[in-house]
């Protein structure tokens, strides 16, 4: 296993972004991590080869930021960071679409350009990108966060034909529904329920589930795989 990476973790406060950031500290790397708040950052355990910073990655000069702490080269870029609210399609506003857009997909652009630069030049690179598995059916009251995420495809696969070259890979992860605190804080428990019911694997699915992935795609056995989606969610949708 490829140790003494430099990482950056977008969303790196919340369930899914901490466990990465955990993984990729314990495998010997350097951990850049990423969020919104330094309450939410403050959240991670203390460790010497772990550096945060409070960034919003709608805004493109918050991610200039990160790569501007970084310094140097960056081998992997993981970005969770997501925002997912329940809202009837008939109450959406242009404003609130296009601020779930800017954070889920726009920013995930915003973090990628940023950090290429400091990928390039070096003959290898991950980019690993959260997207979810809730692109494959749509969902009623999440007509925003769908779009934006269906957007990752499009971008991840493009991204991968332009960066191919300098030996980076861009794929995307699809969870499904993952119960996080906040998951569980906003989600009726009856479709937490469902989403047991429709899968192969019949439980709640946790941000541990994922981390495997993740961590897969960001190593050296993942050398031949790009553009690519790998979907988690315990045989829900089969692809």
């Amino acid at each position: 296993m490829k140790t003494d990476r430099i990482v950056v973790i977008t969303g790196a406060g919340g369930g899914m972004g901490k466990l990465a950031v955990e993984r990729f500290l314990a495998n010997g790397d350097t951990v850049i991590a990423s969020d919104t708040s330094e309450e939410s950052l403050a959240k991670l355990a203390p460790n010497d080869r772990l550096r945060t910073v409070v960034a919003d990655i709608s805004k493109e000069a918050d991610c200039t930021r990160v790569a501007d702490t970084v310094g140097g080269r960056v081998d992997v870029l993981v970005n969770v960071a997501g925002f997912f609210p329940m809202q009837p399609f008939d109450e959406m506003t242009g404003d609130d679409f296009r601020k779930v857009v800017d954070i889920n997909l726009t920013g995930t652009f915003l973090m990628i350009k940023a950090i290429v630069p400091l990928m390039r030049g070096h003959g290898w690179g991950r980019i690993v990108n959260i997207g979810s598995a809730s692109t494959f059916e749509g969902v009623a009251d999440q007509v925003h966060y769908v779009a934006a995420k269906s957007g990752l495809f499009g971008l991840s696969r493009s991204l991968a034909r332009v960066l191919g070259k300098d030996g980076i890979t861009v794929n995307v992860v699809t969870p499904g529904l993952t119960v996080t605190p906040q998951v569980r804080k906003l989600m009726p428990p009856e479709l937490l329920e469902q989403q047991i019911k429709s899968r192969a694997i019949p439980r709640e699915e946790t941000g541990e589930d994922l981390i495997g992935a993740i961590f897969f795609l960001a190593s050296p056995d993942a050398d031949f795989i790009s553009g690519q989606t790998v979907n988690v969610d315990g045989g829900k949708h089969m692809l």
